[in-house]
């Protein structure tokens, strides 16, 4: 749930950064009529576009980039020394407010004052040059980063009459976010999420905030998220059923969209234990929770706040829906808190710092328990504040890391073998979560590439010293996330996707570990409750889609580019084609009827035991020969468990005649065969049982047949049994007799 921060493009204008590498920046003529600004860049290879994407060849840095970075610093570093970011004043100061800087806050206060007061001698913050020229097709956030290249970790950026600081240093993230943090409020974050979020936990400051945490903190305790592991998981199946459908039908699917429906049920369920259900249909409540983020994420990126004119805002369309939208949402809320009241009073507790209702584990049960003495407005903007920053990150986050992982197969491949040894076909539990180390390894990875949310928004509260440099009350400041986790200076390969670069067996990587150059959950007071609960839904969701199924960008589907919200949206969705992975059957041990002489005398038979490797593999066993009858045993079972009665006289049109014996053991296949796959999940609709039924009697009735000695048609069958049906053994629902 890290704190939504995109709010940043508010005081942006559109931006195109030409083709020399340099930024124009300029304001838009009034007369454009330009309502909503649309920023977005292509997510591929490049500076401009990071993120892995392209042919995920993992190459290196390029060297014309890196020769304009390096004259960028040489131009730089000259502009320094020809005093043109030092005020002119007497020599001594400068000296003496250095000094006086390294003693503390309180000497950096001083310092300042000083410099003030003796009309300069002090440095100035370099500012970037020229004016903010139209980019239109780029997220805010990427002309900041070939900025960031240019003028170094601290500069300011002018907007017409408003400027800001863009800080890109993980030294200043640091005194900021954590070392300085009372100095600094949400600043312009909290003016446009006001109207939805209240004074929730993300834009609260003061008093306000450091009492909600207080009270928010301690729902999130170990035994909460714990219990949270199986609402995942529960949810991700529920999405996995629908992609199943869409693998059986041949559709493509908007991945962007279903992770944002999955996220939406989970923190629903989660947080005040209401239950969307958006995965499965639309109502009111779901369309008025998305029209209330479209208009967060347009108030994020519009240049001109039309929704605070008092003609316009009682008279505009889109702001009466969004009224509406809020006014429904509001009273659902007061609803689900009036309820959970009663609960609470009716059922008899003993509270204690763990406290879990079993039946309504949910946050708002937890702050009802508790005691938490807050009206019940408090409460709906704690729960929407919520409701919004976990619902959104989540999304986001699944969406880029599929994106990542469609680029680079080879990662799929290592996910899927994970997932396939530690989950099996069940259910997670917090144990696997634990060891689905390389799943969370990806998590990481994705979060570095394409951070939620790319930008940190503060504003100075007091006087201090950032870099070296004095700032004034009321500086808006922009730390770059996407800059800190893209820097160069502190990441080999930083455009490569690349999980390998946390250890397994390592810390998980955060702020501290990795010293405020990566801030996937922010830093410092402030930073996000949520964050275990984030890693732990996205690991699950994502650990479950691959076992089950393989991701490719869609034939045709549109360049896969970058717009910013709240977090970073792909411009027109993610479609994806979504195809069942196949997979060798999953066998018990059994008792193995087998011939005890050669193939060709079916007089007798005997019994052994006989592993799930063994048959998957072909091995022979002790030089037994398992007979077509078991084959044919085993297909029959299966395809009679997918609700095919098969007559045994049929078998005559599919192989080679069998033996008296031989159809004396097919029809009196044991039990424990027929437990194998009854035991065994099964999805297959009737259409789709016919059509894989069909292509395996076309497959049998080849040619391929002829010339094959007995043994090497029985290895044969069970490839193609193994084959064919893999996928009825590879699913997740009960089995269905």
């Amino acid at each position: 749930m890290a704190a939504t921060s995109s709010a940043a493009a508010a005081a942006a204008p559109p931006c195109r950064l030409l083709g020399s590498g340099q930024a124009h920046l300029r304001l838009p003529p009034a007369a454009s009529g330009r309502r909503r600004l649309l920023l977005r860049c292509a997510a591929s290879g490049g500076n401009n576009g990071k993120g892995g994407g392209g042919d995920g060849s993992g190459s290196g840095s390029d060297p014309v980039l890196e020769e304009r970075r390096r004259r960028r610093q040489a131009e730089l570093a000259a502009r320094i020394a020809s005093g043109e970011f030092t005020a002119q004043g007497p020599a001594w100061i400068a000296p003496l407010a250095a000094g006086l800087a390294k003693l503390g806050p309180p000497g950096e206060l001083a310092a300042a004052l000083l410099t003030k007061v003796a009309g300069g001698g002090g440095p100035e913050i370099p500012q970037a040059v020229g004016s903010m020229s139209a980019v239109t097709g780029q997220a805010f956030f990427i002309p900041l980063y070939d900025l960031f290249l240019a003028y170094g970790g601290i500069f300011r950026l002018n907007f017409g009459p408003k400027s800001f600081l863009i800080v890109s240093d993980p030294a200043i993230a640091k005194h900021i976010l954590r070392d300085n943090s009372k100095a600094y409020s949400k600043g312009i974050l909290a003016e446009i999420l006001e109207f939805v979020m209240g004074t929730g936990l993300i834009p609260a400051d003061g008093d306000i905030w450091r009492v909600r945490r207080r009270a928010i903190v301690p729902a999130m305790h170990q035994k909460y998220v714990t219990a949270m592991i199986s609402l995942f998981g529960e949810a991700s199946n529920r999405l996995c059923q629908k992609l199943d459908k869409a693998a059986s039908d041949g559709e493509d699917v908007e991945m962007e969209s279903l992770f944002s429906r999955l996220t939406l049920d989970v923190i629903g369920k989660a947080v005040f234990n209401y239950d969307f259900d958006s995965l499965s249909y639309d109502n009111g409540i779901v369309e008025a929770v998305y029209v209330t983020l479209r208009e967060a994420e347009m108030r994020s990126t519009s240049p001109i706040p039309t929704w605070e004119i008092p003609i316009w805002k009682d008279i505009s369309p889109r702001q009466k829906k969004v009224n509406e939208a809020l006014a429904l949402i509001n009273k659902t809320l007061d609803e689900l808190i009036d309820i959970c009241k009663r609960l609470v009073e009716e059922e008899d507790l003993q509270f204690h710092e763990e406290y879990m209702n079993e039946q309504d584990p949910s946050i708002l049960h937890f702050l009802l328990a508790s005691g938490d003495d807050v009206s019940s407005k408090q409460l709906r903007d704690d729960l929407m504040t919520m409701l919004i920053a976990g619902h959104e990150t989540s999304a986001a986050v699944l969406t880029w890391t599929f994106y990542l992982l469609s680029k680079y197969p080879n990662v799929m491949a290592k996910l899927q073998d994970e997932a396939d040894t530690v989950l099996g076909d069940r259910l997670p539990t917090i144990e696997d979560v634990k060891k689905l180390k390389y799943t969370t390894r990806v998590i990481n990875e994705s979060l570095r590439l394409y951070p939620q949310p790319p930008v940190l928004i503060r504003r100075s509260i007091e006087e201090d010293m950032l870099g070296g440099y004095p700032i004034g009350r009321g500086e808006d400041i922009f730390i770059s996330v996407w800059n800190l986790h893209r820097c160069p200076k502190h990441w080999d390969g930083a455009d490569v996707f690349n999980p390998e670069r946390w250890p397994l067996d390592g810390p998980n990587p955060n702020e501290t570990n990795q010293n405020f150059s990566y801030l996937p959950f922010g830093g410092g007071p402030r930073k996000c409750v949520g964050d275990m609960f984030a890693t732990f839904e996205t690991v699950v969701a994502t650990a479950m889609l691959v076992r089950r199924f393989d991701f490719q960008m869609a034939p045709g589907a549109p360049p896969v580019e970058m717009t910013t919200g709240a977090t970073i949206h792909t411009t027109e969705g993610l479609k994806m084609t979504v195809t069942r992975r196949t997979k060798p059957p999953v066998i018990p041990n059994l008792e193995m009827k087998v011939i005890s002489d050669s193939p060709g005398n079916m007089s007798s038979t005997t019994s052994m035991p006989v592993s799930a490797a063994s048959i998957a593999s072909g091995e022979d066993q002790q030089g037994q020969i398992v007979p077509e009858a078991f084959i044919y045993s085993e297909l029959d079972t299966c395809v009679y468990c997918q609700g095919a009665e098969v007559d045994t006289n049929a078998w005559e049109v599919l192989a080679p005649p069998m033996t008296a014996t031989a159809q004396i053991l097919l029809v009196d296949f044991d039990l424990i065969h027929a437990q194998i796959f009854f035991n065994t999940p099964l999805v297959l609709d009737s259409d789709l049982r016919a059509a894989e039924w069909d292509r395996a009697g076309d497959v049998a009735r080849g040619d391929w047949l002829a010339g094959f000695s007995w043994a090497q048609v029985t290895w044969q069958w069970i490839s193609r049994i193994t084959l064919t049906f893999g996928l009825v053994l590879s699913t997740d629902r009960p089995a269905c007799r």
